[in-house]
């Protein structure tokens, strides 16, 4: 499966995508992402291409990256003032093109990540089901032990084995 995540970390969000990673190997799926274990020698957009093409399921976690306030607009005045969080733009991109290839995706985010801004924002059918990681009041334990994390990470798991049944299995023939 295709771990989406950014190379940039803080301490917190390292623990939790170390913890993550534990989630997805006990769960018998092997984690491959850009560019620490999978590297090709094409551009970046080839490489999220192939990385999709082969996995049977996507993981996208959205970190916060960068705090931001908008102070001008090209078009009238900005939306807001009031300072937010963005994560990385590949966060974007690699769901979108795993969307294309119809496997199953799982949405993870730090809260307060994108609230605003595409996939993220939320109601984007099919793509209204993620998870948020509370990192200012939550533990990485207690995400990881909760039931809305646990309920989410079961199905997703059953859809990745699903989609790699019906992409492996031979065609059969009456």
């Amino acid at each position: 499966m295709f771990l989406s995540t950014t190379n940039t970390v803080n301490d917190l969000q390292g623990q939790f995508l170390n913890r993550l990673i534990a989630e997805i190997e006990d769960a018998l799926l092997f984690p491959r992402t850009l560019p620490v274990s999978e590297q090709y020698p094409e551009n970046i957009l080839t490489n999220i291409r192939r990385l999709v093409f082969s996995s049977y399921g996507l993981l996208a976690i959205n970190f916060r990256r960068f705090f931001v306030q908008i102070l001008q607009s090209n078009v009238g005045p900005p939306p807001t003032s009031t300072p937010f969080w963005e994560g990385s733009t590949f966060s974007q991109i690699e769901p979108a093109m795993a969307f294309q290839f119809g496997i199953p995706i799982l949405l993870v985010r730090e809260k307060g990540t994108d609230v605003n801004n595409g996939i993220w924002a939320g109601g984007i059918t099919p793509l209204n089901i993620f998870v948020d990681w509370d990192s200012d009041n939550q533990s990485v334990d207690d995400f990881f032990n909760s039931v809305q994390w646990r309920e989410v990470f079961a199905n997703w798991t059953a859809e990745v084995r699903g989609n790699y049944l019906l992409r492996t299995e031979p065609l059969f023939n009456n």
